[in-house]
C-alpha cells in the first residue's frame, strides 16, 4: 500500500472576507424582492414580472420585458440584475454534452461549472465556494485553498446560464420547442457546500420555489456533497428541504481517512455516518456515500468488507447507496485510479453483503471537469476557448 500524501494546507472553516457580490434578484425572497422594486418607486406587483423574466422565461435582455413600460425596464435591470458571473472560457467533451465553463466573479475570484446532457436528463454540476478549505490531498480545488464563499445569485446563476443555453439553442442540435431542461443540479463542483451553509441553503429554495418565483426544480433532482460537517448536515436535515446528501467518505477507518479526508479529525467516520443514516431517517431521503477508488490506497477488498460492515451496522431498511468513483488525475499527483479488477472486487464484495453500489460514469476527464479536478487555476484564463473534440467517457 502506497502510503498517502498528507496536505500541507490547514482546515479552513471561516472563508476570508472579501468585498461581497452586488445584490442581485436571485438573493431576495418574493417578499423581500416586493419590498426592494416599491422602495424604487414602482408598483409591487412589477416584481412577479421581473420574477416571471428571470426565472420562467430566462429572459436576461430588459428590452424582452415587454409587458413592462420601456422607460422603467433598463432601470430595474441594473438595479436588481448586475452582472456576477463573467465568462472567461467554456471547453467541451462528449461531442458536446459536457461542457465546462470558467467565470469570474466580480472581485476576480474564479469558479467553474459543468453542463452534462444525458439521455434522460440534464445535470449541472455547481461551486459554492471559490476554492475550497477542506484540504483533501487527492483533490485539486482542496489543494488550492479557499478564496471565499459565493452568494446565493452567484450559485443560482450557473444554473440559470445553463437553463439559458439550453432553452436558447446554444447547443444547436435540439428540436424547435423540445429543448431539454437542467432537471438536476449538483453542488459537487469548487469548495464545500455545508462550509457556505446560508447561502447554499438560499440557493436551494430559489431553485425549488415554484414558478414564477423560483426556477421549480424538484429537491428530489438536487444532491448536495459535503465532506462530513456534522452539524450542518443536522441543521439541513430540519430545513425541510429534501434533497440528496451525498457524503464524501473515501474509507471506512479513521487512520486513513484522517489522511484523505482532514475534516474526519474533526468529526471521524462514525460520527459522520451516524449523521449520514439520521438524515435519511429524518428526510426518507437515500443518502449517497461516495468513494473515490484509488489504486493501492484505499481499493483493497478488506475495505470494501469494512465500509459494508460500518454502512449495515445502521441497518438494511434501503438508507445508503455507495457511489464509487475511479480517480480522476490531477496535475502533479502521483496517485491514480484503481485498477479495474480492483474496482470489479470492490463491487462485488459490497454487493456480496447487500450493500448497493454502482461505478459513476466520469465525465469531463478530458477538459478537467472531472469530480475532483475543478481547480480554475490562473493559467486556464490563457487557455483556448474550445477543446478539441474528445472521445465519450464510460
Amino acid at each position: 500500500m502506497q502510503p498517502p500524501d498528507k496536505s500541507s494546507l490547514p482546515l479552513v472553516f471561516t472563508a476570508p472576507r472579501r468585498g461581497k457580490p452586488p445584490v442581485h434578484w436571485a438573493d431576495l425572497d418574493p417578499a423581500a424582492r416586493r419590498t426592494a422594486v416599491e422602495q424604487a418607486g414602482h408598483r409591487a406587483y412589477r416584481a412577479r414580472q421581473i420574477s416571471a423574466h428571470y426565472f420562467e422565461g430566462l429572459r436576461s435582455d430588459p428590452d424582452t420585458w415587454t409587458d413592462l413600460p420601456a422607460g422603467v425596464r433598463s432601470e430595474l435591470a441594473s438595479a436588481f440584475m448586475p452582472p456576477l458571473l463573467t465568462s472567461v472560457r467554456e471547453l467541451t467533451c462528449d461531442d458536446g454534452d459536457t461542457v465546462k465553463n470558467l467565470w469570474r466573479l466580480h472581485d476576480g475570484a474564479l469558479v467553474e461549472s459543468v453542463l452534462m446532457r444525458y439521455p434522460d436528463r440534464v445535470t449541472m454540476c455547481v461551486s459554492s465556494q471559490a476554492g475550497c478549505g477542506m484540504a483533501c490531498p487527492f483533490c485539486a480545488t482542496g489543494q488550492g485553498g479557499l478564496q471565499r464563499n459565493m452568494s446565493t445569485a452567484e450559485i443560482v446563476e450557473q444554473v440559470v446560464d445553463g437553463a439559458r443555453k439550453l432553452a436558447h439553442g446554444h447547443f444547436g442540435d435540439d428540436e424547435p420547442g423540445a429543448a431539454p431542461r437542467v432537471s438536476n443540479v449538483v453542488f459537487m463542483g469548487m469548495g464545500e457546500p455545508l462550509a457556505n451553509y446560508k447561502a447554499v441553503v438560499g440557493a436551494l429554495r430559489q431553485l425549488t420555489t415554484p414558478k414564477p418565483d423560483g426556477l421549480g426544480m424538484s429537491a428530489r433532482g438536487i444532491t448536495v456533497s459535503t465532506v462530513g460537517l456534522v452539524p450542518r448536515i443536522h441543521q439541513l436535515s430540519e430545513e425541510g428541504l429534501p434533497v440528496t446528501l451525498a457524503l464524501s467518505l473515501h474509507a471506512p477507518d479513521d487512520e486513513l481517512r484522517d489522511e484523505l479526508v482532514p475534516v474526519n479529525t474533526r468529526w471521524n467516520v462514525d460520527e459522520v455516518v451516524d449523521a449520514a443514516w439520521e438524515y435519511a431517517r429524518t428526510t426518507r431521503r437515500r443518502v449517497s456515500i461516495e468513494y473515490i477508488l484509488i489504486r493501492d490506497v484505499n481499493d483493497q477488498p478488506q475495505r470494501a468488507e469494512q465500509l459494508a460492515k460500518v454502512l449495515k451496522r445502521r441497518g438494511s431498511w434501503g438508507w445508503v447507496h455507495v457511489n464509487l468513483i475511479p480517480l480522476n488525475p490531477t496535475p502533479g499527483s502521483r496517485w491514480t485510479a484503481s485498477r479495474r479488477r480492483d474496482e470489479d472486487e470492490f463491487v462485488r464484495r459490497l454487493q456480496a453483503r447487500g450493500v448497493p453500489v454502482t461505478v459513476r460514469d466520469t465525465r469531463g476527464r478530458e477538459i478537467d471537469g472531472a469530480c475532483g479536478q475543478l481547480a480554475a487555476g490562473s493559467a486556464d484564463v490563457d487557455a483556448s476557448v474550445t477543446a478539441p473534440p474528445a472521445r465519450a467517457l464510460v
